[in-house]
């Protein structure tokens, strides 16, 4: 929970200075137009990927499988999309980094040990 707030208070001031730093270098129309190029392209592939992931579960589950794996893309493409849609470059690069399938697999990854930790800790029970 501490490294939540001090995320919630560097992300955006981060992104705030690089959106400064653009719009100096660049001109603010310019970065205007990027940031709401970045923000359509984003929504374009968060859906793409989120239907194809929605069809691999249920081909899953359809042969009697547990979408694990797809679950994982699920929550990955909806952080993506949900960084994509919030504007600035540090949400941006990690929302696309969230949306394409190759270089998702570090963050679910991250997400399969932090599950196991709390599990091991017991902070999560597993009801059979």
């Amino acid at each position: 929970m501490r490294y939540l707030a001090l995320l919630i208070i560097v992300i955006p001031a981060i992104d705030i200075g690089f959106l400064l730093l653009s719009g100096k270098t660049i001109g603010v129309l310019p970065t205007i137009a990027f940031i709401i190029l970045t923000g359509v392209l984003g929504a374009y592939l968060a859906k793409r990927e989120g239907l194809q992931t929605i069809k691999k579960a249920q081909e899953q589950l359809a042969f009697g499988q547990i979408p694990g794996e797809s679950v994982l893309d699920g929550i990955c493409i909806l952080a993506g999309a949900i960084l994509l849609l919030t504007p600035g470059f540090v949400t941006d690069l990690f929302g696309f980094l969230l949306l394409f399938p190759p270089s998702r697999k570090p963050f679910k990854f991250l997400m399969i040990n932090a599950l196991r930790r709390k599990i091991q800790n017991g902070n999560i029970k597993i009801i059979k």
